[in-house]
């Protein structure tokens, strides 16, 4: 061992002290930091598991601290304020700065790069229109051939699937009376409703995953006289089939065992101790055909409530199997969910989360585009969800197709996230994201409340004066033409001509298959009413 050798000097030093410190009779804290040292460095040197400590002894602890808490170090001192994964700077303020009803102007002109490719604009008016009320909405599920329907008038901007569990009861709490004080909806998420989405009263979506959690029975199959006793709640406003989501499609839903409490294991009828992990596919269908009755049969027994489901694309001839089963039944679904493989989530594997599922904009304009080539866009309203935070997110996904928006993340940052990426843990800083009663209790729920009603109310006034300047008086008018996007720093062009749109009934006609885009032409023959696997023959 050459105790001059750079990888020791630090053990070397603490050994030297220590002998220097008994020999001079220094005062004790400086020898029992010695010793200390010394005892680190010995173990350091003795131990087999780590490499750089048994090289690099007491130093190799710097590494290790400074590397657990890089995170922190890039976001508070590093981070560029444009740097958007998974949120920029920007991002995070815009939120923050209008639940809190602090000033969200910015000053000196933008900091975006407009000659980036990729940068994209919505185009004004020289006579803009009067700026309207920013109550936008809409209506969904209003079927003159349903006598039982009980249509639902929605926000254009609403939050997310969420589950308990997933996010903290202070947290669900606080978003459900936020959508009560703003008049928007809140989706429950896959894992029930729960006491704390009750407590305040807020619209809901009831979000039915493949484990039917609400609704199951105890073999984890779907229990219909669960689904009765909650789908008639008159909070339930909507019922919501969830087929994939997009931040782990073809992987069920995850709720780690050290988040799962004695309440959650209640709320959603599944065993403590071990991981809550929702089968991959449901066990209440197999094929489009058997999907749509069982869709149409949740209709019926909700009494009538708008009934859609929520979808992140993968195979086409899939998606385009259920609309051919819609055409085969005449069974439509009230709405569909379209979850961008940009979507959040509070744990997935990272293979799901960064290289599956399609991103929200190839998603929105294939599910829009079938059902405008197959005559169905008038009956089904189209929801889209994938980083969406701003008003020009909003009316970017409008004018791309979509009916209305859903938020997860952005309602996380009015209820105070800071992004730390810790909601696997259990160890969420800001109690949205865990179950530890002592962190959550950091979670104030009547001030989050009005946090949450606070970003909703000053992201649809930014929406109306947006869409005021594009000469619009509502965002439904929004369309692709609407919407600018640089190529090149010579060459932009509006989404009207760089993103194929299909004309009505396009698809009915097989003469016009060969001049659709690609994925039609060859996927569209291939979808089956009866099998979500491709006609080969």
């Amino acid at each position: 061992m050459n105790l001059l050798s750079p990888r020791y000097l630090a053990f070397n030093a603490s050994v030297i002290t220590l002998l220097a410190s008994l020999a001079l009779h220094a005062p004790w804290e400086i020898a029992a930091v010695a010793a200390a040292l010394t005892i680190v460095g010995i173990t350091d040197l003795l131990q087999t598991k780590r490499a750089l400590r048994r090289n690099y002894p007491i130093l190799a602890h710097f590494r290790f601290f400074f590397e657990s808490i890089r995170p922190e170090i890039r976001q508070y001192f590093l981070e560029d304020d444009t740097v958007a994964e998974p949120f920029s700077r920007n991002q995070r303020s815009i939120v923050y700065q209008r639940a809190k009803q602090d000033s969200d102007k910015r000053p000196f002109g933008t900091q975006m790069d407009v000659y980036a490719p990729g940068y994209e604009w919505i185009n004004h008016s020289i006579a803009p229109a009067p700026e309207q009320d920013h109550d936008f909405r809409i209506e969904i599920g209003n079927h003159a051939d349903c006598r039982r329907a009980q249509p639902y008038s929605a926000s254009v901007f609403n939050i997310s699937a969420m589950s308990f569990g997933a996010l903290s009861a202070n947290a669900i709490m606080a978003l459900n009376g936020g959508a009560k004080t703003g008049g928007f909806m809140h989706d429950t998420g896959e894992g029930s409703i729960s006491p704390h989405h009750r407590k305040n009263g807020g619209d809901l979506i009831w979000e039915i995953g493949s484990g039917y959690f609400g609704c199951r029975n105890p073999d984890g199959s779907f229990s219909e006289e669960n689904f009765v006793a909650n789908a008639t709640s008159p909070q339930v406003k909507m019922i919501e089939l969830k087929m994939s989501q997009g931040a782990k499609p073809g992987h069920g839903g995850v709720l780690p065992a050290a988040k799962i409490t004695p309440e959650i294991a209640l709320t959603r009828g599944v065993p403590m101790g071990v991981d809550c992990v929702s089968p991959s596919r449901h066990s209440a269908f197999s094929t489009p055909i058997e999907m749509l009755e069982f869709i149409d049969r949740l209709r019926n027994l909700s009494g009538g409530k708008p009934t859609g489901f929520k979808l992140a694309i993968g195979h086409p001839w899939e998606f385009f199997g259920i609309v051919k089963a819609m055409l085969a039944t005449g069974i439509v679904p009230d709405f569909i969910v379209v979850d961008g493989g940009e979507g959040g989530t509070g744990a997935a594997p990272v293979e799901f989360t960064d290289h599956v599922g399609t991103p929200l904009q190839e998603a929105l304009l294939l599910v829009h585009n079938t059902l405008v080539g197959a005559n169905l866009r008038d009956k089904i309203k189209i929801g889209a969800s994938g980083k969406i935070i701003t008003a020009f997110d909003i009316a970017r996904t409008l004018a791309l197709g979509a009916d209305w928006c859903n938020s997860a993340r952005g309602f996380m940052f009015a209820l105070g996230c800071i992004q730390s990426q810790s909601c696997h843990t259990d160890r969420c800083p800001t109690g949205v994201a865990t179950q530890d009663p002592a962190r959550q209790r950091a979670l104030v729920v009547p001030d989050k409340i009005q946090r949450v009603a606070n970003f909703h109310e000053n992201t649809m006034k930014a929406l109306a004066q947006l869409i005021a300047a594009a000469g619009l008086t509502h965002p439904s008018q929004l369309r692709p033409r609407h919407l600018v996007r640089r190529l090149s720093h010579n060459q932009v062009k509006l989404a009207s001509a760089l993103l194929p749109y299909l004309e009505p009934g396009e698809l009915l006609d097989p003469s016009q298959l060969d001049r659709l885009p690609p994925v039609f032409g060859q996927y569209w023959p291939m979808a089956q009413a009866e099998s979500f696997d491709p006609y080969c023959g």
